[in-house]
């Protein structure tokens, strides 16, 4: 029997898990891969550092991509497999966190809350035009006392007549200051629901959030909601209680699982390309003995997480995908993530601390990653409540 010796590893698929994707997943992958390093990657040190991100710009470009809403049907969004967004935001936190934030937070935390639990004229007023971006929307949940209990929020909505009155404020919001359309999480006699806020309604106010040291090429705000009157039709019809806003959580933590290992790619081939080009005592640092050891440990962590986020993609596309197995994602990946790119600094050594090189960039990032969408510690706490049945939120 003729046998053949398989190639050797390729450094950067070392796995080989493009060959567990379809041609489709592939070009989508690779339609991003490009966008990213076109658009994104040659000045995203210098948003890094003034502490901006061209909202407007990106929203025109991503928006023609196709990139708003692309896991959502209709209404203008492109109906991509879960997977397909998965690999997207892989790609775009390749590029860099504020990025693949920015498109989650338009396509599954304010636009997906429309699409399912929204009206019919709903719908059809706002989605079109937030899948093109012409139209920015944020989400409004965490307060500045109530982050992973929000169901303490204290932002009220009453009732006055027809209308509904809003009051409180919201902070930690991507988007918040740029953003067109708010949906904003409130307290009601009925419950907490959920509405749509122009954001050019009177008594609607933001402040932006600086002094960051991490996400700082997006945009971080406060909202300040002060009597703030919207119409009966403003409020999401198909959804009460805490399940609207966690869904929509869950949605974008499936982005989040995917975008982390972009960051953690992009953290250890930096390493591995420093690593064979910096010379001390004559030869490549990569000749080393504890080098090899970082940089073998940083190939397994990102091939393996990659693996289960592609998984997970596949569970939520036939599925089965339940909100614990996002939270098994979220937990593992983000963390892995944040050790890769602690390690790849360490490989760069002082150059690792510069925004010539992408990865004290990423770290920082990661930072804010492993708290927001639920914090690690909460997700350790989801997954042992799946373990064994008893949850450990309240005791």
């Amino acid at each position: 029997m003729k046998t053949t010796t398989p190639a050797p590893p390729d450094p950067r698929d070392f796995l080989a898990i493009d060959a567990l994707l379809s041609d489709e997943e592939i070009l989508l992958r690779d339609t991003v891969r490009q966008f990213v390093g076109d658009r994104i990657l040659p000045d995203v040190g210098d948003w890094f550092e003034a502490g901006t991100f061209p909202s407007r710009q990106m929203a025109k470009e991503m928006g023609a991509l196709g990139l708003f809403g692309m896991h959502l049907e209709g209404y203008g969004c492109a109906g991509t497999s879960a997977t397909e967004y998965g690999l997207a935001c892989l790609e775009l936190e390749a590029g860099d966190s504020g990025a693949r934030s920015f498109v989650s937070v338009q396509g599954s935390l304010a636009m997906f809350p429309i699409w399912a639990y929204g009206s019919e004229e709903q719908k059809q007023k706002w989605l079109p035009g937030m899948a093109a971006g012409e139209t920015i929307g944020c989400f409004g949940l965490t307060e500045p006392d109530s982050g992973s209990d929000p169901a303490s929020m204290r932002t009220r909505a009453r009732r006055d007549g027809d209308d509904w009155v809003l009051n409180g404020t919201k902070m930690w919001i991507t988007n918040g200051s740029v953003a067109d359309v708010a949906i904003v999480w409130a307290q009601t006699d009925d419950g907490v629901r959920g509405f749509i806020v122009p954001t050019n309604r009177a008594g609607f106010s933001t402040q932006d959030i600086h002094k960051k040291v991490s996400l700082r090429a997006s945009i971080t705000s406060e909202l300040i909601l002060d009597d703030v009157r919207l119409p009966g039709d403003a409020v999401l019809p198909g959804v009460e209680g805490m399940k609207g806003p966690l869904s929509c959580l869950n949605e974008a933590r499936f982005g989040i699982l995917f975008g982390a290992m972009g960051a953690a790619r992009a953290c250890y081939e930096s390493a591995l390309d420093y690593s064979l080009a910096r010379t001390q005592f004559d030869v490549p640092i990569a000749s080393f003995q504890l080098t090899q050891k970082k940089l073998a440990e940083m190939a397994v962590a990102v091939n393996r997480g990659t693996l289960l986020a592609l998984h997970l993609g596949r569970m939520k596309d036939s599925g089965t995908l339940r909100h614990e197995h996002v939270s098994f994602g979220k937990f593992d990946n983000v963390r892995m993530a944040l050790d890769v790119a602690r390690t790849a600094r360490g490989v760069l050594g002082a150059n690792g601390i510069t925004l010539e090189y992408p990865v004290i960039r990423h770290m920082n990032n990661l930072e804010s990653v492993y708290t927001y969408e639920g914090t690690n510690e909460i997700h350790t706490l989801v997954i042992g409540g799946a373990l064994t049945g008893i949850q450990a939120f309240r005791t």
